[in-house]
């Protein structure tokens, strides 16, 4: 993930697009050419990132709003656990979306789904929301966690070849985390979360979720709205509050243009608040969703 100023600079003309496209491919096949070709690397460009720093997990994560800025995730192989990429496209000539492509993918008739991180791109244009609508809404399960946002643009999606990257079509990426020993949970940070005492209280019902901390990733997906400008000029106050609860769990993520995610819990005995015919509300704005992801014990 990088902030989008490091592939696209200011300019817009026609040229300098060019230039900015193919600096971006370039930039994702000298990535994957750094990694044994089993990987399958997810690239994304988005307005700002959060990051831990290399070296400890205890280092203290720094959401990095302004400037060139990047990191790389890499997740291991783990005994029981699946991590796999997807990516669905907006067809121009059907409107309705082919739901059979979930199953294809692994999101439907697998009974040990337990997280989807979801990213939209290009969601500036026409149809975009509604084609994120017809992705979120059959995945809107009690026992699944979803969480992410929309983002600029992705840049490597190594299961496909190159000529099929989207351009300036509209579409979703992610991962998929399947595997019984997963565990799971997320908060909503909404518009009236706006100091660090109401940021904190939403961190102890993540905290309330009782998920181990060993071998466990937190996600923020954040409006590009929030950070110091929200928080009237106090940067970090999010990341701060994880740190907080979480002295132990490297926190990475970005700033987007829309959030993916409510409050949540998943655990491996899929205990849940009561189950009820409503959907959640999982598209916003202005908003933060914070998530854990357990792995399963070290042993």
């Amino acid at each position: 993930i990088a902030d989008a100023e490091t592939f696209s600079g200011h300019e817009d003309c026609h040229e300098q697009k060019k230039a900015r496209k193919r600096n971006s491919k370039e930039t994702a096949a000298a990535l994957e050419k750094l990694l044994p070709k089993r990987c399958q690397v997810l690239g994304l460009v988005t307005p700002g990132v959060v990051v831990t720093p290399m070296g400890s997990s205890s280092n203290q994560p720094q959401e990095i709003e302004e400037g060139e800025a990047g990191f790389a995730l890499l997740f291991p192989k783990i005994d029981g656990v699946k991590i796999h990429t997807f990516h669905f496209s907006k067809d121009s000539k059907n409107r309705v979306f082919d739901e059979s492509k979930f199953a294809e993918a692994g999101l439907k008739n697998n009974p040990d789904l337990r997280v989807v991180l979801l990213f939209g791109y290009n969601s500036w244009k026409s149809g975009a929301t509604r084609f994120l609508h017809q992705i979120v809404n059959p995945l809107n399960e009690k026992s699944i966690i979803l969480a992410g946002g929309q983002v600029e643009s992705f840049t490597s999606l190594t299961s496909e070849n190159s000529s099929a990257q989207p351009g300036d079509a509209c579409g979703v990426v992610g991962l998929a985390f399947s595997g019984p020993q997963i565990q799971s949970a997320t908060v909503l940070l909404d518009q009236d979360v706006a100091d660090e005492r109401t940021a904190e209280a939403a961190m102890q019902r993540l905290k309330a979720a009782n998920i181990p901390e060993q071998n466990t990733l937190g996600f923020m997906f954040a409006c590009v709205g929030r950070g110091y400008r929200h928080y009237k000029t106090k940067r970090n106050m999010e990341a701060d509050a994880f740190r907080k609860f979480f002295p132990n769990v490297p926190l990475f993520g970005f700033f987007g243009h829309g959030e993916i995610g409510c409050d949540r819990i998943v655990t491996g005995n899929f205990v849940l608040r009561e189950c009820n015919d409503i959907k959640d509300d999982l598209l916003h704005g202005y908003t933060t969703v914070m998530t854990l992801i357990h792995l399963g014990s070290t042993k």
